[in-house]
């Protein structure tokens, strides 16, 4: 029989080849196999692993040194500090994305009765947080993808938020009239002939939620153009990008009449989500003086 620390050295090295983090993954593995945190495995490294675990550690083992991503294995990825169910049908949470919440919570009083929507919502993990954070706030979730909509509906019902509306939509297309305060979104942004597409964990995960036309800012300015239509005057938007993507969207924003347009950067220094405010007067006499010079 193994001991939980040969199982993990052996574990380590049979990744070593195809994980950058070997050792992590194997220990998360087998916390999933043992229903314990990783702190047990260090407190009882020479405790024996009985025969149905290690044949579950080892069958695991294969999926991840095949590449498939940790969060896939596992069916469950952190985000805000909260436990999410993910599937090979949405994204993998990413801690960049916190910044679109952060930046949300900025925006939104979290004691007032605003309207938030999140489009193409995926495991729904910003729509549930936005709900969790704002109680009083009325939320609604768009996706193309039925499947990733269950999962949102399945990541709401786990944290006992029932304050959101879902949609079966493409961006805003399937959405009653409404107006919201904000319009939310980490939409496909990656180029179709990014190389990255090809590497890593980004494999496993669903081509239609990462990829777009036009270098990746086909969605954007979809999302930039319909949200107009959508917004309350002075209400917000903000949207996910690529990193090498400021300019363009920033420009996108530009040309949909958006105000105070802002770029902020992810915790990793790179320029990660831009904002747009839509001032209806503002656009107004713009296109009165565009009239006015014809």
């Amino acid at each position: 029989m193994q001991t939980i620390q040969s199982a993990l050295a052996k574990a380590a090295a049979l990744l070593a080849d195809s994980s950058d983090s070997a050792a992590l993954d194997a220990e998360i593995l087998l916390c999933r196999i043992l229903d314990k945190d990783r702190s047990y495995l260090r407190a009882w490294p020479d405790r024996q692993l009985e025969p149905e675990h290690i044949n579950h550690f080892w069958t695991l083992m294969q999926e991840r040194q095949k590449g498939m991503p940790i969060a896939y294995i596992t069916g469950n990825r952190e985000f805000w500090s909260r436990d999410f169910h993910v599937t090979p049908d949405v994204l993998i949470p990413r801690p960049e994305t916190e910044l679109l919440v952060e930046l949300s919570l900025k925006l939104i009083p979290s004691d007032q009765c605003v309207r938030i929507i999140d489009l193409g919502t995926g495991s729904g993990i910003i729509a549930v947080t936005l709900a969790l954070e704002c109680p009083h706030a009325k939320i609604s979730a768009t996706d193309l993808s039925l499947s990733a909509l269950s999962i949102a509906q399945l990541n709401a019902h786990s944290h006992h938020v029932t304050h959101i509306d879902f949609y079966h939509s493409d961006w805003l297309t399937g959405i009653p009239d409404a107006k919201f305060n904000l319009v939310i979104s980490n939409p496909p942004y990656i180029a179709e002939d990014d190389s990255h597409l090809q590497k890593g964990d980004i494999r496993f995960e669903p081509q239609t939620a990462l990829r777009a036309s036009r270098q990746g800012l086909n969605e954007i300015q979809i999302i930039a153009d319909t949200a107009r239509n959508h917004l309350e005057p002075g209400g917000h938007l903000l949207v996910e990008h690529g990193y090498n993507q400021q300019q363009q969207v920033q420009a996108i924003f530009k040309q949909f009449n958006y105000d105070n347009i802002q770029t902020y950067k992810d915790l990793s220094g790179q320029p990660r989500v831009t904002y747009g405010q839509w001032n209806y007067c503002s656009y107004n006499r713009r296109a009165a003086l565009v009239v006015q010079d014809e």
